[in-house]
């Protein structure tokens, strides 16, 4: 059997089609919900402020990872989801979402 091939885009796309492509994922969303006894997104902490930051900017998991110069766009979605990430690619993330990334001292 033949492995199917992954499509790239290579320049921007219109908005028509943009808003073709987002009532496509509205109703494959409404035929196929997700499991609600499937993980989540952070509510909390940094994962939640990536996510915010992101959505701000109308920015996917795909572009921020581009923005990044992160490979695997599974990782912006780790760090939203809290899972263990690269420190180094949090801080392309937080450089490409005009964030700091900075320790504070617990008292």
């Amino acid at each position: 059997m033949e492995k199917p091939q992954r499509v790239f885009r290579t320049e921007r796309i219109s908005p028509e089609e943009a808003a073709r492509l987002d009532e496509i994922r509205r109703q494959a969303q409404r035929d196929f919900p997700p499991s609600a006894a499937g993980p989540l997104p952070a509510l909390t902490g940094i994962g939640a402020q990536v996510r915010a930051a992101r959505e701000a900017r109308n920015l996917s998991w795909y572009s921020l990872a581009e923005l990044a110069s992160i490979p695997d766009a599974a990782t912006i979605r780790d760090v939203e989801y809290g899972r263990d990430v690269q420190l180094s690619h949090l801080e392309a993330i937080a450089a490409a979402l005009n964030l700091s990334l900075e320790l504070v001292e617990h008292r």
